[in-house]
């Protein structure tokens, strides 16, 4: 491993592009997991042990991440106010990028719902073993804590009772509440300009520090990504179970067929908006990589934003928006293909018709609706899971039947979400005529700029 990051760097003191040193630690992380589960086995002491010291790279470089995705939503949108920048229109933006993330949810759903069905997916047909059932009682266990909250719970959820216990991230809300505590702040800022300008431009003057300071610190972070990548991609390579990939084979692609048609549906939206599709998958490539090698959302925000800002001309208050809202709802991975297909998979069971248009209208409605009420509950595919199978009165114990290729499943889903909610950026700056068409095209720039 060691050599392989001398590697990478000796690649980047060639001045290597970022998108290829990424693709190739991507590469050479399946590569080299592979290898290592050839040769010495999943469960072996080497494997465990050397694992343990990759994650210094790839977990350390996800905990860098999540240290800074805070601080960097609440300066941005905050920034954004003082440069003056969507104050007028802040509610047509925050409509925009609500509608699109919601709205191609309800998308997902649909196609998760055909994938199911072309693939003839059941749950009856998965052997449940000792993990599957030890599974399925944590979710009957889980399900308790989300059946009985109503949407206004969920909606005052979002709002941010203790700001600064927000900023640690300890409420799994935590998120949207700094991006509305941010907004007022931003709100007020303008107040005072109006009546008093002394004071309003040197707030104005502190908040740039900041702001030019939490990026420089987003960019250093940046830098480690084709590290980080090779170690994830490598601890997850070298430590997946392909038996039950196999058994599971089905499932999995299944899966996967539902996640690469709704990412070429968000290319097709791109081009309804007037954008390059192919450009936006040579720019946005680096940010799937991580998300896809890192199975988090949260963690990718910072990388996410920056690739919205520089590489594809989104203004950085949108771009917070869209990558605040998209960690929580509206995620067309998580809330939208996964709950839809497991509830395809599992109403045979309680004898539901699936081809009915009743159940299939209820359930599209009831994923679109939840993905936004997943954020009062933690977020997350299980919570989605949850939210979607108890409204429809379907057995959610059997939502554990894929355990074991759930972090398989769970990667491509995480890829995803984060294309969703770069899709919402930008076409929500091309309503609001704010997105840099220069900067989307220019092939030059990188995201670590």
């Amino acid at each position: 491993m060691l050599g392989l990051i001398i590697g990478l760097y000796t690649l980047q003191k060639k001045h290597v592009s970022f998108s290829k040193r990424v693709f190739i630690g991507l590469g050479v992380g399946i590569i080299f997991g592979i290898v290592l589960q050839l040769i010495y086995g999943t469960g072996s002491e080497v494997v465990v042990t050397s694992v343990e010291w990759f994650n210094i790279v790839g977990t350390g470089y996800v905990s860098f991440l999540k240290m800074i995705v805070m601080p960097l939503v609440f300066i941005s949108i905050l920034s954004a106010f003082t440069k003056l920048k969507m104050t007028n229109n802040i509610g047509k933006i925050s409509g925009w990028v609500l509608g699109t993330l919601i709205g191609t949810t309800a998308i997902a759903a649909v196609v998760g719902i055909s994938s199911a069905m072309l693939f003839n997916l059941e749950a009856i047909q998965i052997e449940q073993g000792e993990a599957e059932m030890g599974r399925a009682a944590q979710l009957e266990e889980q399900v308790g804590t989300v059946e009985n909250l109503t949407i206004p719970q969920q909606i005052l959820s979002l709002i941010p009772t203790n700001p600064f216990l927000d900023l640690t991230g300890a409420r799994p809300t935590s998120t949207i509440s700094i991006v509305i505590f941010a907004a007022i702040i931003g709100m007020a800022f303008l107040g005072v300009k109006r009546k008093e300008p002394q004071y309003a431009e040197k707030f104005a003057d502190l908040v740039e520090t900041f702001y030019k300071i939490i990026m420089r610190v987003v960019t250093l972070i940046l830098r480690l990504t084709p590290y980080g990548v090779l170690a994830l991609m490598t601890k997850v390579t070298a430590t997946s179970d392909y038996s039950a990939i196999w058994k599971l084979g089905k499932f999995v692609l299944a899966s996967y067929v539902a996640l690469i048609a709704m990412f070429i549906i968000h290319l097709l939206i791109l081009a309804i908006v007037g954008q390059n599709p192919i450009t936006y998958v040579k720019k946005s490539f680096p940010v799937l990589a991580f998300a896809f090698t890192s199975r988090t959302s949260a963690g990718t925000l910072p990388l996410n934003i920056k690739a919205q800002t520089n590489n594809l001309g989104v203004p950085e208050g949108i771009a917070n928006f869209a990558g605040s809202f998209g960690l929580t709802i509206g995620q067309n991975g998580c809330a939208g293909i996964y709950p839809a297909m497991l509830a395809i998979m599992i109403a045979p069971t309680v004898g539901i018709d699936i081809f009915s248009p009743s159940f299939l209208l209820t359930l599209v409605a009831v994923v679109a609706i939840s993905s936004f009420g997943v954020a009062g509950v933690g977020g997350g595919a299980t919570f989605a899971a949850l939210i979607v199978l108890s409204a429809l009165n379907l057995p959610v114990g059997l939502a554990g039947l894929l355990i074991s290729v759930e972090p398989l499943i769970d990667m491509g889903r995480t890829a995803l979400n984060v294309s969703g909610s770069m899709t919402a950026g930008i076409v929500t700056s091309k309503a609001t005529k704010e997105l840099d068409p220069t900067i989307y095209n220019d092939q030059s720039r990188s995201v670590v700029e």
